[in-house]
């Protein structure tokens, strides 16, 4: 498919969706093509991170069933959804099998603590933090922690090898626990560069530390997308997946300024197989905070538009691989 016709495809797609919500019918092969059960196999995920949901404010079991329903392959929960269920009488046990039921994989869970602080005590306090949620994780079948760094506003360059023994305390606390925390990079955060996620992560000489990017941070953070393959991308689990528009500059975006894939000026085609032959096979989970969305389409509507854009992009940037 043609960069030009692609684009119309999910136009066309997005144009259904809102129509639905206004009960027209509306006919459109896309729909039927990108079914799970009929659609070609990708060599990597396509997941969902529930970020997307936030404004719908469902409980954690309804967005599983969602996600699922929605054919994605695997998906992202936050902690303050998941303790949310807990506190009101749900069980780990129950999660774990709504999640095998409906054959989605747990990429990772969303948790914020201060495990790199440069306060001593606030690490403290963030390692038990991290200890119950990984905790959590473990008894959802989960394997991975998002791990951003909180509680510096900026990186120093003279502290690497701080954050490097602070990234590996967490790493060490994984082992005990046995789910991995991957270092997210965030484009307006402290840690914005992936040249500087590679050198805290590899300065642990820990063997499973793994960075999480994000297709939107990497470019808000100010990084080029073209050195990103000299990363094993073998050693991702998964990456966060959006599109950016071409205005305003990259520095001034917003995480509401996020779109579908496709609906923005991210060079898929090219980055996506550097990805691939750099090894990576992961889950890309799309991951949004755009108003516009959550003010025009149920949140039905936005997973069907998440899933079949996000389809569409990596197997047409996947279409010499597979």
């Amino acid at each position: 498919m043609t960069k030009i016709s692609r684009r119309k495809a999910i136009s066309t797609t997005l144009l259904g969706s809102l129509a639905a919500m206004s009960g027209h019918a509306y006919a459109n092969s896309t729909t039927q093509k990108n079914k799970k059960n009929t659609v070609q196999k990708l060599p990597v995920r396509i997941s969902l991170n529930c970020s997307t949901l936030l404004h719908y404010k469902l409980p954690v079991d309804v967005q599983i069933d969602y996600v699922a329903d929605a054919k994605f392959d695997g998906i992202e929960l936050w902690m303050s959804d998941i303790r949310a269920y807990l506190d009101k009488g749900g069980s780990t046990d129950q999660l774990k099998k709504k999640l095998q039921d409906r054959g989605l994989v747990l990429e990772n869970i969303i948790g914020f603590s201060k495990w790199c602080s440069d306060d001593a005590d606030e690490r403290t306090v963030a390692l038990a933090q991290l200890r119950k949620e990984m905790k959590i994780t473990k008894e959802l079948g989960g394997e991975y922690l998002a791990a951003p760094v909180q509680g510096i506003d900026k990186i120093n360059p003279d502290q690497y090898d701080a954050y490097a023994d602070r990234y590996k305390a967490i790493l060490e606390l994984g082992d005990e626990t046995g789910v991995t925390p991957i270092l997210e990079l965030w484009g307006m955060g402290a840690l914005h560069k992936v040249s500087d996620c590679a050198k805290i992560a590899m300065a642990t000489g820990h063997p499973k530390a793994t960075v999480l990017l994000d297709f939107y941070h990497v470019y808000r953070g100010g990084n080029d997308w073209g050195s990103i393959d000299l990363l094993n991308g073998a050693k991702l689990p998964v990456m966060h997946m959006n599109d950016y528009p071409s205005t305003p500059a990259y520095d001034q975006l917003t995480d509401a300024d996020r779109v579908l894939a496709g609906e923005g000026v991210c060079p898929f085609d090219k980055i996506i197989p550097k990805l691939y032959e750099a090894g990576f096979r992961g889950g890309f989970s799309v991951e949004l905070f755009n108003k516009t969305y959550w003010n025009t389409m149920n949140a039905k509507a936005l997973l069907k538009a998440s899933y079949e854009t996000t389809y569409s992009i990596v197997s047409d940037a996947l279409a010499d691989h597979i």
